[in-house]
């Protein structure tokens, strides 16, 4: 029998963010805007998703990131999860993480990791550059 291999490949897509506070509003610009600068620099087929998995800082305890997502129509069917991320002491405080796992036919698409705002300082290497900057911190844990 001839072997026949399949080109699709599972990839993933990082991101993080901070909330300016612990408030639903806040969590809300947020996520969206994390997901909308992944949007806007990724080539995603919602059809491909397979899930995405948002972690958040114990300090952020008002809103599920999932919900926030559901709102918007091309998230409400993949599946989402919310944890709680370890805590480290000195790490950077109201932080919100998602990652994002797709099928994908071309395995060498490119992928754009998204940092923004205070999450920058956590992959100065993937981040977003901006206007936005992020605080100068001594220690924290790498994203």
């Amino acid at each position: 029998m001839e072997e026949q291999t399949v080109g699709w490949r599972v990839r993933a897509i990082r991101g993080a963010t901070t909330a300016t506070e612990n408030s639903v509003p806040a969590i809300r610009e947020a996520v969206l805007e994390l997901l909308g600068e992944i949007e806007r620099r990724n080539a995603l087929d919602f059809s491909e998703v397979i899930s995405v998995t948002f972690s958040v800082t114990r300090d952020l305890d008002q809103i599920f990131p999932a919900a926030i997502a559901r709102e918007c129509p091309h998230w409400r069917n993949v599946p989402l999860l919310d944890v709680q991320q370890m805590h480290v002491e000195g790490g950077l405080p109201r932080c919100i993480r998602c990652l994002i796992y797709f099928n994908t036919p071309n395995p060498d698409q490119p992928i754009y990791h998204a940092y923004l705002r205070h999450a920058q300082s956590l992959r100065p290497d993937l981040a977003m550059h901006s206007d936005y900057h992020p605080l100068e911190l001594s220690s924290h844990s790498l994203g």
